[in-house]
């Protein structure tokens, strides 16, 4: 027989996996458990300042609840996920208006969603020249709230916030079920 878990590996190896650096084998106490840094990774996770991380995008109606919703890696910029957000709207007409924040700010994602019939009202950046919004239509920014308070609601499932799901498809699948649980409390 032999040492207890050595077959046909190499003795040395105690890690029943190819060996790697994330992998510190067996230790007394822990019987039959592999102790692995915890690391996140998988499908949909981008580098971020703070780690690596998952972007939630939502579109939500004027009573702040879920319309759309997308799941991407932290990496690419907001504006370059706008468009595969609104191409996920489950209602059957697309909105008129639709608020974002100052990080929305581009022409080109404003000339895209005015070909859709959609007047996108977001303030202007700072360092913007030529000013496009009227500032009567900028008043609907107030109502911002309310897609800050869905996300706070997506907040309270552990799930979304810690994100165990290895493969983006079962993320976004909790976040659809998140998303369902959020329109039964409210309907």
């Amino acid at each position: 027989m032999g040492p207890l878990g050595s077959d046909e590996r190499d003795s040395r190896s105690s890690c029943p996996r190819p060996q790697s650096p994330r992998c510190f084998g067996r230790t007394s106490g822990f019987h039959r458990r592999q102790l692995c840094s915890g690391q996140k990774g998988g499908s949909g996770v981008g580098k971020t300042k703070r780690g690596k991380g998952t972007k939630i995008m939502a579109v939500a109606d004027r009573h702040g609840l879920p319309v759309a919703v997308c799941a991407e890696s932290a990496t690419p910029h907001e504006v370059k996920l706008a468009e595969a957000t609104l191409s996920q709207i489950v209602v059957s007409d697309a909105p008129q208006n639709l608020i974002g924040d100052n990080a929305y700010d581009s022409d080109k994602l404003d000339s895209k969603l005015r070909s859709y019939g959609i007047e996108f009202i977001a303030p202007h950046r700072s360092t913007r020249k030529n000013r496009t919004q009227d500032r009567r239509r900028l008043r609907r920014y107030r109502r911002r709230w309310k897609i800050e308070r869905l996300f706070a609601w997506l907040q309270n499932f552990r799930r979304l916030v810690v994100r165990y799901e290895r493969y983006a498809e079962n993320f976004l699948g909790m976040l659809h079920l998140g998303c369902c649980i959020i329109l039964l409390r409210h309907l």
